[in-house]
């Protein structure tokens, strides 16, 4: 199995993605948007997107969506071909495009909404967190791409408060935070234990004394 960046060369594919995609949304009763062949093939040429191949068979594929001028990025699309599933293909391909993202977006936050818990499962452990949506972009070109999803009178009838979709943040500024946060707890346990054991240490010469 190869995980790839996809490129103008894949887009012999783009017409089976959308299928499955499509197919995935009816069997599964959720309302994912909508994508055109045109659509998922912009994608590839822009090096926006993963691709998952068995030998020359189409297995996987998600793609990297921007708002906000790249202030946020959707990893979105996510879909394995019906042949290839229950065999963890959808975390690597997660794995994957996840990492494309941190490289070509470094300072993004990474959001994505689901009703998969599979999904919510693999971001949690990418290090997302649930979210409001009003933590989400504001980009309304986003919220328009909703509006093919079945579910989408919820959205409006709530002022984008509440959706079947489940919201899903990763923000690299706080992974800092926590992450110095951590460091510093980690040197002052550090440093309390030594200073613990320099103590026990120097109480066992003065008994030995």
């Amino acid at each position: 199995m190869k995980i790839l960046i996809a490129n103008k060369s894949h887009a012999s594919y783009a017409e089976i993605i959308c299928n499955t995609i499509e197919e995935s949304a009816k069997v599964r009763g959720t309302g994912i948007a909508r994508r055109t062949p045109e659509y998922i093939i912009n994608k590839m040429e822009k090096g926006n997107a993963v691709i998952a191949l068995k030998e020359e068979k189409f297995a996987g594929f998600c793609y990297i969506e921007t708002w906000s001028h790249d202030k946020y990025v959707a990893n979105s699309g996510l879909i394995v071909h019906p042949d290839f599933r229950n065999q963890g293909l959808a975390k690597d391909i997660k794995n994957v495009i996840f990492d494309h993202s941190r490289k070509k977006y470094p300072d993004a936050k990474i959001f994505g909404i689901t009703t998969g818990l599979a999904v919510m499962k693999i971001n949690y452990d990418l290090g997302y967190q649930p979210v409001t949506f009003s933590e989400l972009t504001d980009d309304e070109a986003f919220w328009k791409g909703c509006q093919t999803c079945k579910n989408y009178d919820i959205l409006t009838r709530t002022e984008r408060k509440m959706c079947l979709c489940t919201g899903m943040l990763y923000d690299p500024e706080k992974k800092k935070k926590d992450r110095k946060k951590r460091e510093l707890n980690d040197k002052t346990f550090t440093r309390l234990k030594n200073i613990k054991q320099s103590l026990f240490y120097k109480k066992e010469r003065n008994n030995l004394d």
